[in-house]
């Protein structure tokens, strides 16, 4: 057994069978094979290999009659190690005495083979592990041959296992098959860490380098609470956590009962909670759990994994599901927030920016690519016809950019007009406060829109100047920081002192260890991912405003992240200890 520790991003555990990303997203189907079959399963091997070979050595003569002798000899490690006696004695074995499925033995035989080559101190042997997994994909192809199961064809449950996964790719996981997913790069702020709440799937990101640890059809345990990944568990470690599944299965149903009451404090204050959603589909579960509407509709998943940008039926038609869902719930609608590590096809830049999270992203890039926004923009004020829509706008840096999209809005009730189109011409107008310019100059703000949002997940990035999806500087993306707490709360006391509507819809909000702190700022309205709600409305309704203003006064006098982060865990350890057990 390896237990792993990377970071939390979804909550949740998720225990079942590895599909390992690495070997081209294709899962080996069996583990074991029955008794009377080893012989069967040994000549498909023998099969594989001499496919194996005879493909090698087309590449190597291929090569060869191109390039040279030279470069054709790299193909000759590769035709060495499949004729290797040791190696096909190694896998009959698995194969006649453990009864392993021969996709099995051959994945778990050459990644142990990989973790040997990667850990000596010789770059050349170290850069051969390469050659080996190349090994281990095409033997597996040949052995699994049409059979073969991708990502994408899933028909039975497992557990992704990857390098890497982008927001799209998320997006894209079948929820039905897939329980949980593990990288070994990502950090806790990522927008592929905030899709995979939405979506309510128990992820881990930023293990390290494990991939080769694991092979596929091994089991594998995902624990989105704690931050862990398990390998190979024993069978002590499999049954707790099976029984905490259990309990938090009990836990759930508890917490199913406060549904329909209100988010009041003890003393009488009242909070709104909010749902974000990634998806149409996802408003049952704001509604299931009680949201008193969509606080944040990330419009991103109808241009990612596409070829053309949608049209404006396509964007019409998803709003106008989650309207009719939502009743008169206010549904605020942000336009695209692209660019960064969510970048379309059909948006993509003639070369790669440096910095892309600094660069052309979000209202930036809605502004260059006028034609896409007001489509969306057109979308957006035709469904405003059917619900309480509002619309707001992501990473607004400056002024000029909110006038600028406000005028861009502007045009676009005049085309709708001349269409003699029905939409609420006094729609809400609101923005993201993600950006540290945005706090300095939010009295100028205040006078420009119907409400704000304050987005942590960007605001924490920018104001400390950390990577967010990066792992290198993980432990420093911290909402504890002190100087993301005090613009948080600038933003707030300025927008209460105006009577201006605010909301914290970042992940901060969906983590019960600050909601006494943003209560105690004077913050009345949250939006989270679904599955937090019922927590916070616990909680909320379980303190007095009086002592979260005690704990905000003094969390703000703290000099840095880890005090805060100590104090406030002591102090929601008073009032509902199990949240932290």
């Amino acid at each position: 057994m390896q237990r792993l520790q990377g970071i939390a991003v979804s909550p949740g555990v998720a225990i079942g069978e590895a599909l390992v990303m690495g070997n081209e997203g294709f899962r080996i189907p069996r583990r074991f094979v029955a008794r009377d079959a080893v012989d069967d399963e040994l000549r498909r091997l023998d099969a594989a290999f001499e496919a194996s070979i005879q493909q090698v050595e087309r590449n190597r003569d291929a090569v060869s009659l191109e390039l040279g002798r030279e470069y054709g000899s790299i193909f000759e490690a590769h035709l060495q190690m499949l004729r290797d006696a040791r190696l096909r004695s190694e896998l009959d074995q698995h194969i006649r005495e453990r009864h392993y499925s021969p996709e099995y033995a051959v994945s778990r035989a050459l990644r142990r083979y990989v973790k040997v080559f990667q850990s000596l101190d010789n770059s050349y042997m170290a850069e051969r592990a390469t050659d080996i997994l190349d090994i281990e994909k095409r033997l597996l192809r040949n052995l699994l041959g049409r059979r073969r199961e991708e990502i994408s064809s899933l028909t039975s449950p497992v557990l992704v296992l990857a390098h890497n996964l982008t927001p799209s790719e998320v997006a894209n996981l079948d929820r039905q098959f897939v329980r949980g997913f593990a990288t070994e790069r990502g950090g806790s702020g990522s927008h592929t860490a905030i899709v995979a709440q939405g979506l309510e799937i128990p992820a881990v990101v930023g293990v390290g380098p494990f991939l080769t640890d694991v092979s596929g059809g091994d089991l594998v345990i995902v624990d989105g609470d704690r931050g862990q990944v398990i390998l190979q568990p024993d069978e002590e470690t499999l049954a707790r956590y099976q029984h905490d599944e259990e309990q938090h299965r009990t836990h759930e149903l508890q917490l199913a009962a406060l549904r329909d009451l209100p988010a009041i404090t003890a003393d009488g204050a009242q909070v709104e909670l909010y749902g974000n959603i990634e998806f149409p589909h996802e408003v049952r579960h704001c509604l299931s759990r009680g949201a008193g509407g969509i606080g944040l509709y990330r419009t991103e998943f109808l241009y990612l994994g596409v070829e053309a940008p949608p049209d404006e039926e396509v964007h019409f038609q998803a709003y106008s599901n989650v309207l009719r869902a939502m009743g008169d719930r206010p549904v605020v609608i942000r336009t695209f927030d692209l660019g960064a590590d969510k970048v379309p096809a059909q948006l993509a830049l003639d070369e790669e920016e440096k910095n892309p999270f600094l660069g052309l992203r979000s209202t930036r890039l809605a502004l260059r690519n006028l034609p896409i926004f007001r489509t969306q923009l057109r979308a957006i004020l035709r469904a405003s016809a059917l619900g309480n829509v509002r619309v707001m706008f992501p990473l607004i840096a400056t002024l000029l950019e909110l006038r600028q999209a406000k005028m861009v809005l502007a045009d676009v009730m005049e085309d709708l007009d001349e269409r003699g189109e029905a939409f609420n011409r006094d729609i809400p107008v609101g923005m993201m406060v993600e950006v540290p310019s945005a706090v300095l100059m939010i009295e100028h703000f205040l006078e420009e829109v119907d409400f704000l949002s304050i987005g942590t997940n960007d605001l924490i990035q920018y104001t400390l100047a950390v990577d967010r999806s990066n792992k290198d500087v993980a432990d420093l993306y911290s909402a504890s920081d002190p100087a993301v707490i005090k613009l948080i709360s600038m933003a707030i006391a300025a927008a209460n002192r105006h009577e201006m509507p605010i909301t914290l819809c970042g992940q901060m909000s969906a983590n019960t260890t600050y909601t006494m702190l943003l209560l105690g700022l004077g913050l009345r309205q949250m939006s989270v991912a679904a599955a937090a709600i019922p927590e916070i409305k616990r909680l909320c309704r379980s303190v007095t405003i009086d002592q979260c203003r005690e704990v905000a006064d003094r969390a703000l006098s703290l000099e840095n992240a880890r005090d805060v982060t100590s104090y406030l865990r002591q102090e929601l350890k008073k009032v509902l200890p199990d949240l932290l057990d």
